[in-house]
């Protein structure tokens, strides 16, 4: 008997951790995937999209050439690769910002970038700086949907898709994108 009631609480004990563990703050893991987006395509513009790399084997045809495949270096796997390795630390320019008029609460970048005009500087009345633990909360999101999407970024920053954004979020949050979703109303 007593072994009974050890196995049932232990079974209600698994099942009430893993449906705690389960859930993801998802204003917090949209607002990583937005700031992974921007950070990506800031990241992106800012080289010189006249730079290439050679991408693929470099292995003589049988007749003794070899094939000179090059891709623009702003958008190849090895570039986003490298973006994606520090992108998350750059989480710490972000705080929560509630819009004023609606009251939606999301996170957004407060710091201006380094090659932005002196003026470029948001409304500060409307973050809410809450300490460290806000942007390790948002860096462990962003390391966290970088490590699980990882092969879906860079497919999607390869392609150079114009919604990347909607596109990438939509996964996160699992909801249909525009594009899906006008897809879906044109086939019926």
């Amino acid at each position: 008997m007593a072994s009974w009631i050890i196995h049932v609480t232990m079974m209600v004990l698994s099942v009430f951790i893993s449906s705690s563990q389960g859930k993801r703050d998802r204003q917090l893991y949209c607002s990583a995937c937005k700031a992974i987006a921007d950070e990506l395509n800031y990241s992106i513009s800012e080289v010189d999209p006249k730079k290439t790399i050679h991408v693929g084997g470099f292995r003589l045809n049988p007749d003794g050439t070899m094939k000179d495949n090059k891709v623009p270096f702003a958008r190849s796997e090895t570039h986003l690769s490298e973006l994606l390795e520090g992108v998350c630390n750059s989480m710490n320019d972000y705080a929560l910002h509630v819009d004023p008029d609606t009251q939606h609460k999301q996170y957004k970048r407060f710091a201006p970038r380094s090659s932005g005009a002196p003026g470029d500087f948001p409304d500060f009345n409307h973050f809410q700086f809450d300490g460290p633990e806000a942007s390790n909360a948002l860096k462990f999101a962003c390391e966290t949907l970088v490590e699980d999407l990882e092969d879906d970024i860079i497919s999607l920053f390869r392609q150079d898709t114009e919604n990347v954004r909607e596109e990438l979020c939509s996964r996160v949050s699992g909801t249909r994108t525009l594009t899906q979703l006008h897809t879906t109303q044109t086939l019926l």
